[in-house]
């Protein structure tokens, strides 16, 4: 159940975070709900490294936001990229 809860959560926060980044981003429902797990994962690690979470604490929403914008603007970055260099 925690699974289904953490697709649940993880689409909302990726949703949210690709209608706070400007631009375009035409990616589909999969790579938003990965975008948002993912994006979750890394501000609880990052959160964790920094002392701001103790281990086994999940980061907060607003910093799954966050983690998955910082996931976004990489993402953006490599698919323009490797678009350019196959044009």
């Amino acid at each position: 159940m925690q699974l289904i809860w953490a697709i649940i959560i993880g689409f909302f926060v990726g949703l949210i975070a690709r209608a706070l980044m400007p631009g375009k981003d035409e990616a589909g429902f999969l790579i938003t709900t990965m975008l948002g797990v993912v994006g979750a994962l890394l501000a609880t690690l990052l959160g964790q490294a920094l002392g701001w979470y103790e281990a086994g604490e999940p980061a907060g929403f607003i910093s799954s936001v966050l983690g998955a914008m910082i996931l976004l603007g990489v993402f953006r970055g490599l698919t323009r990229r490797t678009a350019r260099s196959y044009s």
